[in-house]
């Protein structure tokens, strides 16, 4: 009989190759804090490309598919008709998506919100089993290129769910307590979830969204602006392998879910460096338009206003430009004479 508890990682010996991805998630996560409090502005469009990564990545997981151009529609458009049953469930991932993002620390991990999120991602669709455990057995199965089918995994029995959420509810309040690591505890909190698979439909998508939710809530919200569904998609053959790897055994007490801890630490830590490469070249590339605003400034004969230099500059907006202007006025490298639309600037 299977026993979640969460306090045995106490006694696990952690390799130097865990601690060393622990360390660098750390270090990235110093770094981000920083470009996001002098980047705020940016942040908008890194967010809503990662929204739209995620949406397309965690559903594709599951067969789900719709094209680009519909996928955009879906998620920028609330009054868009939903088509089909495809639509309907991207529609629902999006709105649990938002729902965590701007929320997640309201939203306390517990059994009531599990069932509350899984009725959310069916918001649009009429099936009957939405926010409810699972009444019926499922397994997880494994199909070959020809297209033959195996069990993988055997989860719980469907009586059994709520025993075992509960268990794995309180297990994690407890770690936390005591402080077990949450770059540790995390995976292997949504490996039990994935392990108890509680719901008919939905159980995998769900726990991409818990894995969301549990991170933001300790402070690791890379996910934001990285879509972290996207690289497990990407990696999706090591993702299967190290679930399964770490499923093996897992009724007898004696699976290794270090596996899966080091899979999904690894696309944490990925998703790091990659939000760290592109708060890098957009710092450059910000820093290019304020320099060559100020070099426009520094060789105009006369005071010169933001719309003679929005005539130099065509692919910038006028916004972009008053941005540029403050800033360069509060680092006292320009000053401004005038008011309101008689302003133009010149060298301090």
């Amino acid at each position: 009989m299977k026993i979640i508890d969460y306090l045995k990682i106490i006694n696990e010996k952690i390799s130097f190759s865990f601690l060393d991805i622990i360390t660098k998630i750390y270090e990235f996560k110093g770094k981000q804090d920083l470009y996001i409090k002098n980047h705020l502005d940016i942040l908008e469009n890194m967010m809503n490309v990662a929204k739209i990564q995620s949406v397309k990545s965690s559903n594709a997981l599951e067969g789900i598919y719709t094209s680009d151009s519909r996928l955009n529609e879906l998620i920028n458009n609330s009054d868009t008709n939903l088509k089909n049953r495809n639509e309907r469930e991207i529609a629902g991932y999006k709105i649990v998506l938002e729902i965590i993002h701007e929320n997640y620390e309201f939203i306390e991990f517990n059994k009531k919100n599990i069932l509350w999120l899984h009725n959310k991602l069916y918001e649009f669709s009429q099936i009957q089993h939405k926010g409810k455990f699972k009444k019926t057995e499922n397994l997880i199965l494994e199909i070959d290129e020809n297209q033959n089918k195996k069990i993988r995994f055997e989860p719980v029995k469907s009586y059994e769910v709520e025993k075992y959420i509960d268990q794995m509810i309180i297990q994690y309040q407890i770690a936390k307590k005591e402080k077990i690591p949450p770059l540790i505890l995390i995976p292997i909190v949504i490996l039990d979830f994935l392990c108890i698979h509680p719901f008919e439909d939905g159980n995998g998508r769900l726990s991409r969204l818990l894995t969301l939710l549990l991170l933001y809530q300790n402070g690791f919200d890379v996910g934001k602006y990285i879509s972290i569904e996207m690289l497990i998609e990407k990696s999706k053959d090591f993702y299967y392998d190290a679930l399964k790897k770490s499923s093996d055994n897992w009724h007898q007490n004696q699976n290794n879910p270090f596996i899966f801890v080091e899979y999904l630490l690894t696309v944490i830590l990925n998703a790091y460096q990659e939000c760290e490469s592109r708060f890098k070249l957009i710092s450059e590339i910000n820093k290019s338009k304020e320099e060559t605003i100020l070099n426009i400034i520094e060789n105009s004969v006369f005071p010169i206003s933001k719309s003679q230099i929005k005539e130099k500059i065509y692919n910038l907006s006028l916004r972009t430009i008053e941005r540029y202007l403050k800033k360069l006025v509060d680092d006292e490298k320009i000053i401004s004479i005038n008011k309101g639309r008689n302003t133009k600037y010149l060298i301090k």
